[in-house]
Parts: C-alpha cells; sequence; structure tokens
C-alpha cells in the first residue's frame, strides 16, 4: 500500500472521530425550543413506578417547556427492564400527571425500547399515528446528537433541549468520558445502524435511593 495511501486511512480513521466529538460536545451546549408537535422524554430507570432522579430531571424539564408553550403535548418513552413491573415510559406519564399536573390527554406513554434507537422507532410510528411531525427533545446533554440523528432517521424533525443535572455532567472528567462514548455510539448508528446499550446511570439499580429524587418543580 503506498504511503501516501496509509496516510490517508490513519488521517480518516483519526480526525473522523475528532469531528464527531466536535458535534457531540457542540449539541450537548445548545438549548434548541422550536415550537414543535410534542416533546419527548427519553426514557431512564423506574423504581417500581417511581422515576429515578435521572428521569425526574428530565421529566421537570419537560414539564417546564411544556408549561413555556413549547409543544403542546409530551411524548414520554422507554420500556422495562428484565424484573420490572412497571415502563420508564409509564413511570415518567403517571409522574407528569400526578405531580406535574399536566392533563392526561396530553401525556401519551410509548413503553417500547431498551435503548434509544428501539424508543425512536417506536416514537416515530406514534407520531405517524397523531400526524406529527417535530419535537423537542429531553435527554441528557451529550446524547442530543445521537438521539436527534435516530428521531429523524424515524419521521421526526427534531431539536434538542437538554436537562443540566446528572451524572453525565457533574465533572469534566465525566463530561469526557460521556463525549468518548457518544463519539462511539454515533459512529456506531451511522456506520453500523446500532444503538449502543443504555448508558449505565439509567440503567443500574443500586446505589440509588429513590427518596434522593430532585425536589418536584
Amino acid at each position: 500500500m503506498p504511503a501516501s495511501v496509509l496516510a490517508g486511512l490513519i488521517a480518516v480513521a483519526v480526525l473522523t472521530p475528532l469531528a464527531v466529538g466536535a458535534r457531540v460536545w457542540y449539541q450537548a451546549r445548545q438549548d434548541e425550543r422550536p415550537r414543535s408537535d410534542a416533546i419527548i422524554v427519553l426514557g431512564a430507570a423506574q423504581y417500581n413506578g417511581v422515576p429515578s432522579p435521572t428521569l425526574k430531571w428530565r421529566l421537570q424539564h419537560a414539564l417546564k417547556l411544556y408549561r413555556d408553550g413549547v409543544a403542546p403535548a409530551i411524548v414520554t418513552v422507554g420500556g422495562k427492564a428484565p424484573g420490572d413491573n412497571y415502563t420508564e415510559a409509564g413511570a415518567g406519564r403517571a409522574w407528569l400527571i400526578g405531580k406535574g399536573g399536566v392533563p392526561a390527554s396530553k401525556v401519551f406513554a410509548v413503553p417500547v425500547g431498551r435503548d434509544t434507537l428501539e424508543s425512536m422507532k417506536a416514537a416515530g410510528k406514534e407520531f405517524e399515528r397523531h400526524h406529527w411531525t417535530s419535537a423537542v427533545i429531553v435527554t441528557d446533554p451529550w446524547h442530543g446528537l445521537r438521539s436527534k440523528k435516530m428521531a429523524e432517521d424515524n419521521g421526526i424533525e427534531a431539536a434538542a433541549s437538554p436537562t443540566r443535572s446528572g451524572p453525565s455532567v457533574q465533572t469534566r472528567g465525566t463530561q469526557f468520558h460521556y463525549i468518548v462514548r457518544e463519539t462511539g455510539g454515533y459512529l456506531s448508528y451511522v456506520l453500523l445502524g446500532k444503538s449502543v446499550k443504555t448508558p449505565s446511570e439509567t440503567a443500574k439499580r443500586i446505589h440509588i435511593d429513590p427518596s434522593a429524587d430532585p425536589a418536584d418543580g
């Protein structure tokens, strides 16, 4: 193989992840709130029907967007882990209605998916059913780029308004970890059509006390 070709391949292998990482970082810093058909809240862990701190932060943020008039409806997504009695989507919907005061007719649960891709495919079908085309996605900052891409590939014109609380934004080291992880996740999806596993902070059922949930918003 000619040295110039090898050098070009090495440059692509190095520069492509760097470029995607920069996009992940840039998207994470954006707070996009265009008037949309619905707000999508991506799932995170729940404890016997009670949202985990990570999920509750997302729900509180979605509630604020709803109250600010960003969208007239909220869609919660996410299935359940083996052995669970409740889905992430169902726990989120119940919280928005019971704690957030959102009318039940304005909150739609899509209890499908143990990863973002599965959930976005199901959300796309829900949007088709309602003849919706646009959404604002609520998730962690570093997940914005990948979730928007998956939503758009399932027929949803997507924006992202991330939460600013939770494990993924605690320290610079943690932030770097998530940027690297999401860079790999984005490339895995674009190149192979695969979704990476659920982030550990949304999947673990230990070391987190539901009573430590943030205060109601």
